[in-house]
């Protein structure tokens, strides 16, 4: 075998379209672009989303929602979880630790979901008021 002998399979390279050769080929006269109008026309295109001055959707449609950036770096979790970790004094890199909460984590809430039966020490971690009580009423501590 030659490099010069060497060649795609049939069937796996599609040919090339030959417009405008004449009547017979499918693709003569108009070359498959019909008949008039801005698309028939050589430069004949418009932007994406173009109406043909109509307003387009994505302006007619109200702007809807935020995403903050911020929220990807907090972190919620229920009291009934922390009842269940076997650790003592919760903070953000413990819980980090142990896969609580995403590593990306800077903030993390405590919420009122679930029983607290032993004593916690939460440092540098928000607490709700619900989950404030119940880990309060379970001898626990909450530290800023």
């Amino acid at each position: 075998m030659r490099l010069n002998e060497i060649s795609s399979t049939p069937g796996a390279r599609n040919q090339k379209k030959r417009v405008g050769r004449g009547i017979g080929s499918g693709l003569g006269k108009t070359c498959g672009r019909g008949h008039k109008g801005q698309k028939s026309r050589s430069g004949g295109f418009h932007k994406v989303g173009f109406e043909g001055g109509q307003m387009p959707l994505q302006r007619r449609l109200p702007k809807v929602g935020f995403n903050t950036f911020s929220a990807r770096f907090k972190a919620s979790v229920r009291t009934g979880e922390l009842n269940s970790l076997d650790i003592d004094v919760v903070d953000v890199e413990a819980l980090i630790k142990l896969g609580a909460v995403p590593a990306r984590t800077r903030a993390v809430k405590v919420f009122l979901s679930g029983e607290v039966t032993r004593p916690l020490t939460l440092k540098g971690i928000q607490v709700s008021k619900g989950a404030r009580e119940a880990i309060e009423s379970a001898q626990g501590k909450i530290e800023d």
